[in-house]
């Protein structure tokens, strides 16, 4: 029965977090029925395969230090509504590694995995995001050395190397078309116009709110020959993919920070 129980919460969960990435790469929304629904029900399944085993207080403590700290990630900025509702119903559905279910491919569970699985899926979706820095970069390099053009252009010169840098590991260069055909690419730079003098400025954390604006702005400036056919945008990835990613990642490769730990010191 316990095996029962915890391959259909893996399994609600694994559905209900591929669903609500989907939606929010699609739509950049998720709707709270996703978690109303993944809340209780997850809290259920957990509840009645533990309330007689040793493992119930463990329970409590992770929902807690998990809820916790998704709050402190969300008030700082660092996630986003959905990304938070999403780690909290994670800790109710999956608090432990599921190891009768599954066995990683490390062949070894972490002790972070075993008592609160949720934090190794965060540490995983970190990593995972990290490395999509290191394809923009890759990319980026690749395609001057391909084009011949200039990275970055002289109104840029100005700005910081480190703002530069934070561009170029989370966006890449489009046409003015495509950036106002794809709507999921939002602009990385901006323009500030002011008793006839202007100015090109990056932009390093991107707002929906803004998007059309700055996209006209844009448009605008490149209809009149100011700027180039050639703008900064980030496809903004939501985190919930990650998460997402980090969730599998979890059940079949296992913790990635305790993988490397492990061979560095073996």
């Amino acid at each position: 029965m316990s095996q029962i129980l915890e391959g259909v919460r893996v399994t609600f969960c694994t559905i209900f977090f591929i669903y609500a990435s989907w939606s929010d790469y699609k739509t950049r929304e998720v709707s709270n029925n996703v978690w109303i629904i993944l809340g209780p029900l997850a809290f259920t399944l957990t509840f009645l395969e533990i309330y007689e085993s040793t493992l119930l207080p463990w329970y409590g403590m992770c929902v807690g230090l998990t809820v916790a700290f998704a709050m402190i990630l969300f008030y700082s900025g660092g996630f986003g509504g959905a990304d938070t509702k999403a780690l909290m119903c994670l800790a109710l559905a999956l608090p432990f590694y599921p190891e009768n279910l599954f066995k990683p491919l490390s062949e070894e569970i972490s002790p972070i995995a075993k008592t609160f699985f949720p934090i190794t899926v965060f540490s995983n979706s970190v990593l995972l995001a990290a490395a999509t820095a290191v394809y923009m970069l890759i990319r980026n390099i690749l395609w001057h050395w391909r084009t011949g053009e200039k990275l970055f252009e002289e109104d840029h010169s100005k700005e910081s190397f480190v703002r530069k840098f934070l561009v170029l590991i989370t966006g890449y260069k489009v046409s003015i078309n495509k950036l106002k055909e794809k709507w999921h690419l939002y602009p990385l730079e901006d323009i500030e116009e002011s008793e006839n003098r202007f100015k090109r400025k990056l932009v390093v954390i991107p707002k929906d709110e803004d998007r059309n604006k700055i996209v006209d702005k844009l448009t605008k400036a490149v209809d009149s020959g100011k700027i180039q056919d050639m703008v900064w945008a980030t496809p903004g990835l939501p985190m919930l993919i990650f998460l997402t990613a980090g969730l599998i990642t979890a059940l079949f490769l296992g913790d990635i920070v305790w993988i490397c730990i492990s061979l560095v010191f073996r």
